[in-house]
Parts: structure tokens; sequence; C-alpha cells
């Protein structure tokens, strides 16, 4: 397993009756795995998996293992706030198509450092794959350290961290420190161009969804330091990346992949559909940088 590069937390696409749409689906793994995509992630937070049941959750996985074909690493994302319960939960997945499992801190508990190194050491134990820790604290309401990471990377199946919390110093903390083969990826797709260049493994991407193709040239411009490059090609797409968290994700990147075709901009309650402010906009900055590209 090689989780390098570009990841790209996918959308679920939803028709309007909020059914999940296969058929967009299909389009969106194909259009990633043609695009420059190096690794998907499905049931993140951008596929609005709190309200997706279990067993959609279960059909989008299935789906997804069979349209991939094994053509790209799959992480599968399994988190909870109840340690027991999603020890038990994890155990329960097939395995088969799936090469890692993405955990999130937990949410809404609020625990100390040590309750989150439990939390994760149970489930590490209890998965048939590896994890990667998610450090987002803008969701959970507390931040897993740099302290709390590392202490996690000496865990035999715990693989790497994807790192949301916005600090860099933080990141630059686990970078230096980590052991090897423990892999960091930015959360963030604002702050992946920099974290990259630090030495991360990469990016798990919300962006990449609309542009797989422009996302996977700024990391592997950053990646083999070509900085210069790198900055040019984020700040053209600096823009996009702004507004499509302006009224919540998926929103946004809902709104941009209905303009390129792919699907429609329906979300799940208590999301709502992007207004026509936001529409304007995206349009705006996606027509801006189509002129940019060329």
């Amino acid at each position: 397993m090689k989780l390098q590069g570009l990841g790209v937390a996918m959308i679920t696409p939803f028709h309007a009756d909020g059914k999940v749409d296969f058929p967009a689906v299909q389009r969106m793994v194909e259009h990633l795995a043609t695009g420059g995509c190096d690794f998907l992630v499905v049931l993140g937070t951008t596929a609005e998996t709190p309200t997706l049941r279990p067993e959609e959750q279960r059909r989008v996985v299935d789906f997804v293992v069979e349209v991939n074909a094994k053509r790209m690493p799959l992480v599968v994302g399994v988190s909870g706030n109840n340690t027991l319960e999603l020890c038990d939960r994890i155990r329960t997945w097939d395995r088969e198509g799936i090469d890692a499992f993405l955990v999130a801190s937990p949410a809404y508990n609020k625990p100390s450092q040590l309750g989150i190194v439990k939390h994760f050491t149970a489930v590490a134990d209890a998965a048939p794959k590896p994890i990667v820790l998610y450090n987002v604290p803008g969701r959970t309401a507390s931040n897993m350290t740099a302290a709390t990471t590392l202490e996690l990377a000496q865990h035999d199946n715990v693989c790497g961290v994807k790192e949301a919390s916005g600090d860099l110093g933080q990141i630059g903390m686990i970078l230096a420190q980590r052991p090897e083969g423990f892999a960091v990826w930015s959360g963030d797709d604002a702050l992946a161009m920099p974290t990259v260049a630090m030495g991360a493994e990469g990016v798990i991407s919300v962006m990449g969804n609309a542009y797989p193709a422009e996302m996977s040239r700024m990391i592997q411009q950053a990646a083999f330091g070509q900085i210069q490059e790198a900055q040019q090609t984020h700040q053209a797409l600096s823009p996009i990346m702004d507004l499509l968290f302006a009224e919540g994700n998926p929103v946004g990147v809902k709104v941009a992949l209905k303009h390129l075709g792919m699907c429609e901009a329906h979300v799940r309650m208590p999301l709502v559909e992007g207004s026509k402010d936001l529409t304007d906009k995206l349009y705006k900055a996606i027509a801006d940088l189509q002129v940019t590209s060329r």
C-alpha cells in the first residue's frame, strides 16, 4: 500500500429525492482514476457520512470497490465517539478491496490526550486493516497534539495521520519526530502546498474532487522542490479553494462539480444546497481558472 500524493475525500452524489446517485458515483471514480488522483477516501466528512444510513454506507463502499477495480488504493472512513461500539463496528467491515481506515478523533466527548490515546489504541487493536488518524479540531472540538500523534505512531497498525489542525508548527513537529514509515497528509487544501514542502506525503483533498489534475500537479511540484511553480499553482487554485468552504463542505464542491457536469449539487440536511451568490462566485472563479490554465 502506497498512500502518497493526492488523496481525494470523495463526495457522495445524490438525486433530487435524496437517494444515492450511483451512476454519478461511477463517473466520479472514473474522473478521479484518470485525472491524477493517487488514492481514494470514501465515507469521510466530504461524503456526508453522518447522513448516510449504515446500509447506504456499505453499498457505497461495495460499489466503489467494484468500480475502482484496485486501480487506486482505497481508504474508508469509520469514526465514532463511542470507543467500544466503534471497535465492534470496525471488526465487522469486510476488508476486501479496502487498504486502510480513516478514523477521526472522537467528537463531542472532548477527551483528554490520554483518552485520545486509549481510544485510538483500542481501535487500532481491533481494526483488520491499518488506520489513518484524523485530527480535525474544527469538527471534534479537541486537538490531538503532536505528542499524542507521535505516541500513537508507535502502534504497528497506525500508518499515518491526516492533519487538519491548521497549525504548521504542530505539523512540523510531527514531521521532524515521526518514526520511519509513519505518513503525514495535509487535511487542508489551503495548507497542502506548504505541508508537502515541509516533507509530508501529500494531501487528502476536497478540491481534488473537481480538479484532481491541478491538485496533483501542485503536490508533485511541492514534493520535488519546485516551490515557485507550486506557489503559482496554489495561487491559481486559491480563489476556488476559499469558496468551496464558504457555506459548508461539501456544499461548495458539489456546486463546482455540477458546473463541470459530474453530478447534481444536492446535499442532505442539515446541509442545504449552495446559494445563488455562492454559485455565481464559484462559476466566475472557475471561468477565471480556465483562462489562467490556457
